[in-house]
């Protein structure tokens, strides 16, 4: 039976609840529910009324029906409301793209991404195979592969696989070959790892971007399929507004077009990637806003990631004696970054996982923000931080965090810094005493898109086997409320939005979620069990029923 009612029973449902005669016209009434409103006091109502895409009133539904007069009415049928989530930290475009090549997500071993890759070519016979999602940690020799088998199968078809971070990537030699990549080969900011005098097939962060000089170019209509089929994946889990990080202009300029066109019905916070023709054309242009799209915001790199040893840190890796990891943007550079961001009124949002990372961005945020209120730079991933380096932090230098990676790391994660530098590493609970709020995303790809996922993950520190018992690090889990917000009304204060989405208030837009069970009450290790029964954008029911 379907929810969305129309006008039709009102008269009937209005005969018990005494309607006035003066009813004001709204679109949707939306009533049977425990709504969630995630605002200053985290009050519930048990309804709303939205006319023109957005919350007209909230409250007691007999008070409602008694003042407005519905076009259509959705009955939730007991179930809960919240506001429409928001992923403070994912890439979208990336996620859609994933769907276009070999899924190498969940491998196990070596031997098993070969065969996926075979079986991918076997099917679609590219000129150029791309994959994505093979991560070492998780097969039982942690160590990276090499190209050997790789050329076996491919010899004249060039091969590259990107780890699951997408800061490292298994190259064959033709891929290798057509890149212009040899033993010698060096790049700031990243690494060609050679044993033996011999390419190992990897290369990590900088040099990446050698292996793809001979890529095909992503047709129009191949980049739009991308993006609607990973804004289906998004909607269906809850989604509603989606914070890309690091986009080029063209992707952005396509998402405009396909919302514009309401072929997406998705908002996204776009981030600006870090290229100079990208810098030059929107810090010149100036803040682009519409219902949809925000562009506001640079998302730049300032090291690699922690899985792969790219990560720059202080001291030597634990399990790598002698290695530090690399900064792909230097101190210097972020400084002259930094302020040229600023003088555009552009918001810089850094990514950075190790501590020598982080002190690096922390500065550099502070020189060039002194004096100025109101930035809201965030610090993507804030994965390792030195204790005493937690005090940069606050509401203008905000901590945007993926609690999945805290869960997807445990089990390596202390081989790699030692016992005293994970203390500051995935410390959501001291990063928002120190700030007030964090930002709560998924890094998607990188981790599954389900935000059921990162709120488990935020409050009870477990994997999807609910492991560890008793959780991980519990001194840094954030109670249910602070997770809630930090999905919702903290990621929206952090794209400079709270006053337009982020709860279920007067004026703002009509975006929210339909839950089969109610993931503040619910026992903990059901919570990624949670379901999304349907999904409202503008009050208009996009996915579910």
């Amino acid at each position: 039976m379907k929810k969305l009612v129309l006008l039709s029973l009102l008269p009937l449902f209005c005969i018990t609840l005494s309607c006035s005669s003066e009813w004001i016209p709204v679109d949707l009434l939306v009533q049977n529910a425990t709504v969630y409103t995630v605002d200053e006091t985290f009050s519930t109502v048990d309804g709303f009324v939205i006319k023109d895409g957005k919350i007209l009133e909230t409250g007691n539904v007999e008070q409602l029906v008694s003042k407005y007069n519905p076009s259509e009415i959705y009955d939730a049928g007991g179930k809960t409301i919240f506001p429409g989530l928001i992923d403070a930290h994912a890439h979208l475009y990336g996620l859609g793209n994933s769907l276009q090549i070999v899924d190498l997500v969940g491998t196990q071993s070596y031997d098993e991404v070969l065969e996926r890759v075979v079986s991918f070519q076997q099917e679609k016979n590219v000129d150029f195979i791309e994959g994505r999602g093979w991560d070492q940690n998780d097969w039982e020799l942690k160590e990276f592969p090499t190209k050997d088998k790789l050329d076996s199968l491919f010899p004249d078809t060039p091969v590259v696989l990107r780890r699951i971070d997408g800061h490292a990537l298994l190259a064959n030699t033709k891929a290798l070959d057509l890149g212009g990549v040899t033993p010698e080969t060096s790049m700031d900011g990243g690494e060609v790892i050679v044993k033996d005098g011999e390419l190992t097939g990897i290369l990590v962060d900088a040099p990446m971007s050698l292996v793809y000089t001979n890529a095909p170019e992503v047709s129009v209509e191949t980049a739009a399929r991308s993006l609607v089929e990973a804004e289906e994946i998004c909607l269906s889990l809850g989604l509603t507004t989606v914070n890309d990080a690091g986009l080029p202009r063209k992707v952005i300029e396509m998402i405009d077009s396909l919302q514009r066109r309401d072929e997406m019905k998705l908002r996204v916070y776009a981030m600006v990637a870090n290229f100079e023709e990208n810098l030059d054309y929107y810090l010149n242009k100036g803040i682009i806003k519409t219902d949809r799209l925000n562009v506001r915001s640079v998302k730049v790199y300032a090291d690699g990631a922690l899985g792969s040893r790219g990560a720059a840190m202080k001291a030597p890796y634990s399990d790598q004696p002698g290695h530090y990891g690399a900064m792909i943007t230097t101190e210097a550079q972020m400084d002259s970054l930094a302020k040229r961001i600023a003088d555009a009124g552009y918001q810089m949002n850094t990514h950075a996982i190790g501590d020598s990372a982080n002190v690096a961005v922390l500065r550099a945020y502070s020189r060039v923000l002194e004096g100025k209120t109101d930035t809201r730079w965030k610090v993507e991933h804030a994965q390792v931080v030195s204790i005493s380096d937690f005090d940069y932090f606050s509401k203008n230098i905000i901590p945007s965090i993926q609690p999945t990676h805290a869960t997807s790391d445990m089990y390596w994660a202390e081989d790699r810094v030692g016992p005293d530098r994970i203390k500051g590493a995935y410390a959501y609970k001291t990063l928002l005493n120190k700030a007030g709020i964090v930002a709560l995303g998924t890094d998607f790809p990188v981790e599954k898109v389900n935000p059921m996922h990162t709120f488990y993950a935020a409050v009870a520190r477990k994997d999807l086997e609910n492991y560890p018992d008793g959780g991980y690090r519990m001194e840094e889990a954030l109670s249910r409320e602070e997770a809630l917000r930090g999905m919702t009304i903290w990621a929206a204060y952090s794209n400079f939005e709270e006053m337009e989405k982020g709860s279920i208030e007067d004026g703002k837009f009509a975006d929210f979620v339909v839950l089969d069970q109610d993931i503040m009450k619910v026992h903990e290790d059901s919570i990624p069990n949670v379901r999304v029964l349907a999904t409202f954008v503008n009050g208009e029911l996009v996915y579910g029923n």
